[in-house]
């Protein structure tokens, strides 16, 4: 297992990344396509994830094969095709769609601090997963995500709640998240034995 550190992202085999900035403690496995996005303190991602124009949150847990962010592709005009935007792949004298390409950019997705991303789930454009959220294996997420909120499904659609919302409020209003590197080891039994509840009972000023 590689030791993680604060300063530079452990970046597995086999990944592309490209316009890419990455926290302290963050992880890239194997095969995986990082573009356009930014990692925060400890998010990491499993095997063969790809990533485009997204900001994954502090803490975050991004499964295998998840898609966030899947790029689309242009539906009002007479082809759907990427030679629209990709021409200078196929004509010499064509250049690229420097304005959708920008567009793409620019629809940038949203993962919440300390949310999990079940295997092969896929998070769509302008989507926001609230804080605390869990997106179910297999989920097509189209809509925003309430925080500490569960969904599963195609499209997704809530199943249950993480924490009551009374907790949830709780929880990221305390945003320990945010906290040193040294105070989340000092309190590392306490996030691993105590109840969300007593543990903000803990902490709480």
């Amino acid at each position: 297992m590689t030791r993680l550190n604060a300063k530079e992202a452990v970046v597995h085999e086999g990944c592309s990344i490209t316009d890419a900035h990455f926290g302290a403690f963050t992880e890239v496995g194997a095969g995986s396509r990082i573009a356009n996005s930014t990692f925060l303190d400890y998010a990491y991602c499993d095997r063969y994830a790809d990533i485009a124009n997204a900001t994954v949150g502090k803490f975050s847990n991004v499964a295998a094969f998840v898609r966030i962010g899947a790029t689309d592709h242009p539906l009002n005009t007479a082809s759907c095709h990427h030679f629209l935007y990709r021409s200078a792949d196929y004509w010499d004298d064509a250049e690229n769609d420097a304005a959708f390409f920008a567009h793409r950019k620019s629809r940038r997705t949203v993962v919440g601090h300390d949310t999990w991303i079940g295997h092969g789930a896929m998070i769509k454009p302008e989507v926001v997963v609230g804080d605390g959220a869990v997106v179910a294996s297999g989920a097509v997420v189209t809509k925003d995500v309430a925080p500490y909120t569960i969904v599963a499904g195609t499209p997704a659609k809530p199943l249950r709640l993480r924490q009551p919302p009374a907790i949830a409020e709780r929880m990221i209003a305390l945003a320990w998240w945010d906290w040193p590197h040294a105070e989340l080891r000092e309190r590392l039994d306490d996030f691993r034995t105590l109840a969300a509840e007593a543990f903000l009972d803990k902490y709480e000023s």
